[in-house]
């Protein structure tokens, strides 16, 4: 009969046999050192019996001895500093002198080329004394230096247990000196696999190694597969060798998506070729970029790497991040580029071999020219490079340096609307890690959406009417109508002062209820849809007694030569004053206000709760006290994405997710950028060949488009008499001045010129820098170029002889004041609230990413009805996929879905009630939390399942308890019996389901029919 629980013992001795016995890892049997004296992580005698084998005499291993035992003295310092100096000794060797006047020597006391003259070994029991007595429970030696410590829990027992153990066994009341050289910390079970961290790894950033081909049904294959891939001998050497960091007082070990990453992008530079790296937004790129440095300056004597980037934080972010791990020196001066000629000068010479660039720094003036000298073999590095992939600088940048080998690094996939594929400048995937993996990994937090809504009504529409008409006298129909245009749109409704205080008043009750909020550990982000707005909001804010935690960072910078011609009421002035009256009252400049902004909101939540930005901060800004972000600005694709990935930073266990508070119902966009960030729609041939959403062929799209347009333009100019000049132009679309109703009746003549010119002018500049790959020759380049110039220049001659040429920026003022006065808004309701639910579990384990990313894909956009039908569909295949798990649950749920399905969802009011009904529904198919049940029964699912079901059970001698409290606990009994006897792997192992049913059979009164319908209940649960 099969075991009933595993000891620790016995999960200990066959990994013991793992490691050193018949076709294991090939590591030697120290054995068992529960009682032998003076265990330490430097053994002497072994290390000193490597080494002679590997020819270094008697006093070159003296002297090295000696400054790796001085090296590994925690004494006075910290575990840190003393994992540092002995890393460095065992990563590059031991410099000595056996003799005065001798050249120094150096002793390496590893061989990292030749895995086979190394000795690995595995001790047990090893007793650490000095401080109070601890026995890790192996210990593995390279070359006699402990360089790993494993501890291991039997499979009731967390292996958090074994993360704490090792924890708290590096505090100087234990035995701190022994963890001077450990590498890898390891704790696992036969349950819940293996974690890894290395010296001075807190417990949360503890993470688990995902085996290639899981084993779960070997006995103890969930623990021993990730041991094997960690601790086989060449992949141990290369995690000590390659992939250590020293990050600011933090030894770090990458996670396993980095170290994939590395690996994979390490292959494809050894073969010289460049691709893409597409790890999601706070999965740690600048770590990735860190050890591909590290390793291309070591493994290419020539190599020379340049960072790109498009924003000076994420520079700033990066350098940070090499200078603390050490491959820029700690006397090195920065090696950020500070001008364009710098950089030319920088890239002839041989030093420094570390550059960072902002992707502005290479000069698009001449895209023809002979292009500088450059000494060394480059590797660029490019962050962010669904921005920086098209264009002239790129263009430059290619040119530049044409021999250079290019890795671009990004957490957003391209959608269809862009142009130019970051395949087509960077080259095929190289690595992928998507948003739900980092999720399921602990990597990031996942998010949680809720939407609310403050209902606006215009008031007093004749006194609106009669208002802009005398603020409008003088001005003719078309200019009217442009202003109208301008103003009497969504953008600027939802920019009334009355909505705005409602939004703040919201935000200001969050900050006294929400959790982290309402404790000075939370910090939020608000979005606003402009720098006018911002500025708006950021003084509303101070006439509140919360205006004092508020900070503001967007791109303006208040130069008085902005306002000099501007009228007083404009948006540009308002703007100015906002900045040298308010925000920067005080403080010599934006920059020293802004970072130090940053740093309170960063370091000091309790001093800077709220941020309200535009688009700066919204990538490259890490925060992980942001708790919410707010969105009042119309954002879509990888921007929403970034956007709302600025709260899902870990930061302690009062921080479950990151939560998103919508103003401006988006909830459609962000079902569709999650769904493209985790869609398989979005890998193919193994994340190569065309793993974006891309144009079918965008070059033809854009000619036929510019064709179109011009076709159309010639055609209403046709008219026109010869020669066709100016003034032949003014006579056709403004008539003859003696005509006094000329004006009027030849107007929609040119308001079709106007828009035919307009759309001539933004296919054109659609395709301008690919006119070539379209397929036009010189010629045509050039006469396309002389058409769009005369349009131009002739539809401004024209509105300035029509009189329809309108500076509307005297009339902001007065537009901002009739938004304010008429525009009533309410008090903002909740309308979607899914903080309950994380848009993980809502959009993936429903499957409605796949949906939405295949209609993305086929379409190019989704309509509402398109994205509601996406719900609907996966939801259905959810219920039917699921049925088998609890067939009572699913049967209501198919009638709800019917009801649902039925409702009309025609305009807004209709769809906003289905979107309501279709969450809600979500949400009980994830957490199957519909229907009503005992409280003891709360936060127990599989036993809520049990309990649902016992009474529909068919039975012959089983009696269902009537109570609903005895019911209950005889399905907490079914359910803890399932958790303490199942044993790993046992779906699908006949001996290890009879043992499963042999207890059901005595718990349902040995009721064979019960029993069996039970079972196929609980096979189906994910959490047995």
């Amino acid at each position: 009969m099969p075991e009933i629980s595993r000891s620790e013992r016995k999960t200990q001795n066959r990994v013991i046999q793992l490691f050193t016995g018949p076709g294991g890892l090939g590591y030697d049997y120290l054995g068992e050192w529960n009682k032998r004296e003076n265990n330490r992580c430097i053994e002497v005698e072994l290390l000193r019996a490597n080494l002679l084998k590997r020819g270094y005499s008697e006093a070159q291993i003296s002297a090295a001895l000696q400054k790796l035992m001085a090296a590994a003295d925690a004494t006075g310092i910290t575990l840190y500093q003393a994992n540092l100096r002995t890393y460095q000794l065992l990563r590059y060797g031991v410099s000595v002198q056996t003799a005065a006047g001798k050249p120094n020597e150096q002793v390496h006391l590893v061989d990292w080329e030749k895995p086979d003259n190394n000795d690995f070994a595995l001790a047990e029991e090893v007793t650490l004394k000095g401080g109070y007595e601890r026995r890790p429970d192996l210990v593995i030696y390279l070359n006699g230096i402990a360089v790993g410590v494993i501890e291991l829990k039997r499979g009731a027992v967390n292996v958090v247990e074994g993360i704490r153990q090792l924890w708290s066994n590096q505090e100087d009341a234990f035995n701190v000196s022994f963890f001077a050289t450990a590498q890898l910390l390891l704790a696992g079970n036969d349950t819940q696999g293996l974690r890894y961290g290395t010296a001075t790894t807190k417990e949360k950033f503890y993470v688990e190694w995902k085996p290639k081909a899981p084993d779960e049904n070997t006995p103890g294959g969930r623990l021993d597969r990730p041991l094997a891939e960690m601790c086989e001998k060449t992949r141990l050497l290369d995690l000590i060798r390659n992939f250590m960091i020293f990050d600011g007082g933090i030894k770090k070990v990458p996670r396993q998506h980095q170290y994939d990453g590395a690996k994979a992008a390490q292959l494809r530079l050894i073969k010289r070729e460049g691709g893409v790296i597409w790890h999601t937004q706070g999965s740690g790129k600048s770590i990735l970029m860190v050890l591909l440095a590290k390793w291309l300056l070591e493994q290419d004597p020539q190599a020379r790497i340049l960072i790109v980037t498009d924003r000076i934080e994420l520079n700033d972010q990066i350098i940070g991040v090499m200078r603390n791990a050490g491959v820029i020196g700690a006397e090195a001066g920065s090696p950020l580029i500070s001008s364009r000629g710098e950089l030319v000068t920088k890239l002839a010479t041989p030093s420094p071999r570390l550059l960072c660039a902002l992707l502005h720094k290479f000069d698009t003036s001449d895209l023809t020219g002979t292009p500088p000298q450059v000494h060394g073999q480059f590797y660029v590095l490019v962050d962010e490079c669904h921005r920086t992939q098209g264009g002239d600088m790129n263009r430059q940048m290619k040119r530049w340096l044409p021999n250079a080998i290019f890795i671009g690094f990004t957490g957003t996939p391209l959608l269809r609307k862009d142009k130019q594929t970051t395949r087509d400048v960077f080259g095929t995937f190289i690595h992928t890690y998507k948003f739900h993996e980092a999720v399921e990994d602990g990597v990031v937090l996942d998010l949680t959406y809720e939407a609310r809504d403050t209902e606006q009504k215009l008031v007093v529409q004749e006194a609106v009417d009669a208002w802009f008409e005398e603020k409008t006298r003088g001005l003719n129909n078309f200019q009217k109508a442009v202003l109208r245009k301008r103003w009497a749109n969504l953008e600027e409704l939802m920019s009334s002062q009355e909505r705005k205080q409602r939004i703040i008043a919201d935000i200001i009750k969050d900050f006294g209820v929400k959790p982290r909020l309402n404790n000075d550990r939370g910090t939020a982000i608000l979005v606003a849809s402009s720098i006018y707005d911002a500025c708006h909001y950021y003084r509303l804010f101070q006439g509140t007694s919360f205006g004092k935690y508020v900070g503001i960072i967007t791109s303006y910078e208040p130069q008085a030569t902005n306002i000099s011609t501007e009228p007083p009421d404009s948006d540009e002035r308002y703007k100015f004053d906002t900045y040298t009256d308010h925000v920067l009252k005080g403080w010599p400049g934006t920059t020293a206000y802004e970072n130090e902004m940053k740093r309170r909101f960063i370091h000091e939540p309790a001093n800077l709760k709220l941020l309200i930005v535009v688009s700066k901060l919204l990538t490259g800004f890490d925060a992980p006290s942001c708790t919410v972000i707010y969105l009042d600005n119309e954002m879509r694709d990888h921007t929403l994405f970034q956007a709302i990935c600025r709260t899902n930073r870990l930061d302690g266990d009062d921080k479950p997710h990151g939560h998103i508070v919508d103003y401006k119902a988006l909830f459609q966009d962000v079902q569709n950028s999650i769904s493209v960030y985790t869609s398989d729609e979005l890998d193919t041939e193994a994340c190569g060949n065309d793993a974006n959403v891309t144009v079918k062929d965008w070059l033809m799209e854009g000619k036929k488009k510019l064709d179109t347009a011009r076709e159309a333009l010639r055609y209403l100019c046709e008219p026109v008499a010869m020669p066709r000049q100016v003034e032949q132009y003014l006579l056709y679309f403004c008539g003859s001045s003696s005509e006094p109703k000329a004006l009027s009746d030849t107007e929609p003549l040119r308001i079709n010129y106007y828009k035919a010119t307009t759309t001539l002018l933004r296919a054109y500049s659609d395709l301008f820098q690919h006119l070539e790959e379209a397929g036009y020759g010189l010629e045509e380049r050039v006469r396309i170029k002389e058409e769009v110039d005369f349009h131009t220049n002739t539809r401004n001659e024209i509105k300035t002889h029509s009189g329809e040429e309108l500076d509307i920026k005297p009339f902001e003022g007065d537009m901002r004041h009739l938004i304010n006065t008429y525009i009533q808004a309410e008090h903002v309701q909740g309308q979607g609230d899914l903080s309950g639910l994380t848009l993980t579990e809502l959009i993936v384990a429903t499957g409605i990413n796949d949906a939405i990313a295949k209609k993305l894909n086929s379409k190019g956009k989704s309509s509402r009805n398109s994205i509601a039908e996406g719900i609907i569909n996966n939801l259905r295949k959810t219920i039917i996929r699921d049925q088998l798990t609890d067939p009572k649950y699913y049967e209501q749920m198919s009638k709800l879905l019917d009801d649902l399905i039925a409702q009309s969802r025609t305009d807004a009011a209709a769809y906003e009630a289905f979107l309501k009904r279709a969450e809600e529904l979500a949400q009980k198919l994830v957490q199957k939390a519909g229907g009503d049940h005992p409280a003891t029964l709360h936060g127990k699912p599989e036993a809520i399942v049990i309990f649902r079901n016992l009474d529909d059970l068919p039975a012959t001698t089983f009696q269902c308890p009537q109570e609903d409290e005895a019911k209950a606990q005889l399905a907490l009994e079914i359910d803890q019996t399932m958790k303490e006897k199942a044993q790993s792997g046992w779906k699908g192992d006949q001996a290890k389901e009879r043992v499963i049913q042999n207890f059901l059979h005595k718990l349902l009164q040995k009721d064979v029919a019960a029993m069996q319908a039970l079972f196929e209940i609980i096979k189906n649960q994910p959490g047995y």
